[in-house]
């Protein structure tokens, strides 16, 4: 299913959608965003294995898209191939209409900042240090030498609350605050497109109302582009425009939560029996999962997928 565009909104730091002030949210003349991400064809696999499969996909600028579905679908790998670390088998991803996969690796870092969804270990590394790595795209390998902050890296400090944390080891702070400080190093790249891959697991609930509600607002306040994986349906509901469901490598679903969000995208794409409310105070799309359906039961809805 090709994706929709849609009028942009902008969100309180409570998670709340509202109309924004200007034409559309952030400055730009009213109507249809232009399109900086765009997935024609995508398709990528590995031996054996299929992953992805024809995906055509339109992301516009200022838009904040949640990628939903099952372990395996196919989220993280269309996030890679979109920031140019993988090469589509067929198809391609357009950043700013340039092929991601032959755009130089600095030149791709960039357009798109990538928050993978783990990292390695960065012992005897302090706050500031890991930061500055975010800057490799623009500095170089010998800028990284330098002892000074930049403008950029001393502002990422700031807008995600961790410059008093600057010279604190990084190994030393708890899961949420090293989530913030890598999401710090991610705008250091001052790329104008945020991918985030599954930016809230292993955090508590708090931890996660934070981060994505601080994605939220650094979306307002730098006129990012944001697609980030998420596992749970209604942060998605609550805090993005638009939501891309996978299933088996494919898009099951596309459009605004209010209308993506029902019993039968439980059911069909996340392979749960449930119901769909809405919140009563801020009207978006609440989820309330009762039980997974049996392998049975999901065999017979693929006939409404495909």
């Amino acid at each position: 299913m090709a994706a929709r565009t849609r009028d942009v909104t902008t969100h309180g730091e409570d998670g709340k959608k509202g109309m924004a002030d200007t034409p559309d949210g952030r400055g730009h003349p009213a109507g249809a965003p232009d399109v900086v991400v765009r997935a024609e064809r995508l398709s990528f696999g590995y031996p054996g294995r299929e992953v992805l499969r024809g995906i055509d996909l339109s992301i516009g600028a200022g838009e904040l898209v949640a990628l939903i579905g099952l372990n395996g679908c196919g989220k993280s790998t269309f996030l890679k191939l979109a920031a140019g670390l993988l090469t589509p088998s067929d198809g391609r991803v357009l950043l700013d209409g340039d092929d991601a996969a032959r755009l130089p690796r600095r030149a791709a870092a960039r357009r798109v900042a990538l928050l993978h969804q783990s990292a390695p270990a960065v012992p005897a590394l302090t706050v500031r240090q890991l930061v500055r790595q975010g800057r490799y795209a623009t500095r170089g390998p010998l800028g990284m030498l330098r002892d000074s902050d930049d403008e950029v890296t001393t502002r990422a400090l700031a807008d995600v609350g961790v410059t008093g944390w600057a010279d604190r080891p990084v190994d030393a702070l708890s899961g949420g605050e090293r989530q913030r400080v890598r999401l710090a190093m991610a705008l250091a790249q001052d790329a104008p497109v945020l991918f985030l891959d599954e930016p809230t697991t292993y955090l508590d609930l708090r931890h996660q109302l934070e981060v994505l509600q601080t994605v939220v607002r650094l979306r307002a306040e730098r006129r990012l582009t944001v697609v980030m994986v998420l596992h749970d349906l209604n942060h998605a509901a609550r805090f993005a425009d638009r939501i891309v469901a996978l299933r088996e490598g494919r898009i099951a679903a596309d459009g605004p939560p209010g209308e993506v969000v029902t019993e039968r995208l439980l059911a069909e794409v996340l392979g749960v029996q449930g119901r769909v409310g809405i919140d009563a105070e801020g009207g978006w799309p609440v989820c309330y999962p009762d039980h997974p359906l049996d392998p049975l039961q999901l065999l017979r809805n693929e006939n409404h997928i495909h």
